[in-house]
């Protein structure tokens, strides 16, 4: 049987040695490092090239983040598995960024935790629901503002993209050229932060931004 090779980071040592005494139960995961710092959890994961980081986030000597960052930079192919007690928007989405591959809290079970290393073994992420709705608060916060940033004309724009309209269709919609609609286009794209009209159109729907509809 193939071993899942896992490196445990935690500076809390009553937390960490905890975390050791039940992984040694299972057969199939071979702990060959353990570490308190973030500093450290790169050390190690250099050293063991481990299948999988099983780190906490705020630690002394370099936080969980920055050591994600890294591990995942130098390309180890070792995957972060969080696991914090914290779950607010500036620990959640910065960890995320770094290229964490999975995101536990510690009030998760002995068995979620091995379940998720062995899921992150095989290349499936596990996000805990509560850390899942900072995500979604944050992306339709973001997405907010970005909307709102647009004129009123590119709004109108938007409403016919939604409605999946060609330039010169919107042109005359809108009584507007197609060169002016070509610019207000491309505003859009720029100010959504999105590729193409279809991912547009996706956003408009998505946030509910549509034509009204004529009498």
């Amino acid at each position: 049987m193939t071993k899942i090779r896992l490196v445990v980071v935690d500076d809390h040592e009553l937390v960490r040695k905890g975390i050791l005494s039940f992984l040694l139960t299972e057969p199939d995961i071979e702990v060959v490092g353990e570490g308190k710092s973030g500093a450290e959890a790169i050390q190690l994961a250099k050293k063991h090239t481990p299948d999988v980081v099983l780190m906490d986030l705020l630690m002394e000597n370099g936080n969980g983040i920055e050591a994600t960052k890294v591990i995942v930079d130098t390309g180890l192919n070792s995957r972060v598995v969080i696991l914090t007690s914290y779950y607010d928007e500036k620990e959640v989405i910065p960890a995320l960024e770094a290229g964490a591959f999975s995101f536990l809290l510690k009030t998760s079970s002995a068995a979620e935790v091995v379940t998720a290393i062995r899921k992150a073994a095989k290349g499936e992420s596990v996000i805990e629901p509560k850390v899942t709705n900072v995500m979604v608060k944050r992306l339709r916060h973001h997405e907010k503002k970005l909307h709102d940033t647009l004129t009123e004309r590119e709004m109108d724009v938007l409403q016919c993209i939604s409605e999946g309209m060609t330039n010169a269709e919107i042109s005359e919609d809108l009584f507007i050229g197609i060169k002016t609609v070509k610019t207000h286009v491309s505003n859009i794209l720029s100010k959504l932060s999105v590729a193409d009209r279809t991912q547009a159109a996706v956003y408009a729907n998505r946030n509910s931004i549509s034509k009204p509809k004529k009498d």
